[in-house]
């Protein structure tokens, strides 16, 4: 082979390298679109007036709602873990079998909220209210919550949670 052959194979060496390479991540790209496998990222809907707003049996892992007004809003059955609900006011709100593990609760107002079998888990709720609210088989294992809310919650108490089995006096550490 002479030297203009092998440039001329070099070139097309690299030129066929080239367009393998760019085909397959076309091809990726393609794949990733169809398939929806972009990573997807939390929703934020802070300091928004949302009051009716139907969120029920959603995921709305880690999403925020710091600050907004959501009196009366359905979150039926919802993923709320890892919500920031800071501030947020829930007057009313259906929460009835919603996941708020590991969620932001504190400065929320809860009062007269249907908890009915809301899991609470890990959720931090130091200053939040809950008067009036329907807390029957609710689960706070582990919530932070302080010693005058939770006293308060133990009078209303009752219940089990059905997911998980735990009774709400005993997550409350009721007498």
């Amino acid at each position: 082979m002479n030297f203009r052959q092998q440039k001329t194979s070099q070139i097309l060496v690299n030129f066929v390298f080239s367009l393998i390479v760019y085909l397959i991540t076309i091809g990726a790209i393609i794949a990733l679109t169809i398939t929806n496998l972009t990573p997807t990222l939390a929703d934020e809907y802070n300091k928004q007036i949302l009051v009716g707003v139907d969120f029920s049996g959603r995921d709305l892992t880690d999403d925020s709602f710091t600050k907004s007004i959501l009196r009366k809003s359905d979150f039926s059955n919802s993923n709320l873990s890892g919500v920031s609900l800071f501030g947020a006011h829930l007057e009313g709100a259906n929460l009835v079998g919603a996941n708020l593990s590991y969620s932001t609760l504190d400065n929320a107002i809860f009062n007269k909220a249907n908890l009915t079998n809301a899991i609470l888990e890990g959720a931090f709720a130091f200053h939040t209210q809950f008067r009036g609210a329907i807390i029957d088989g609710a689960d706070f294992t582990d919530a932070f919550l302080r010693a005058d809310t939770q006293k308060e919650l133990c009078k209303i108490a009752k219940g089990r949670n059905p997911i998980t089995g735990n009774y709400t006096k005993d997550t409350l550490f009721c007498d």
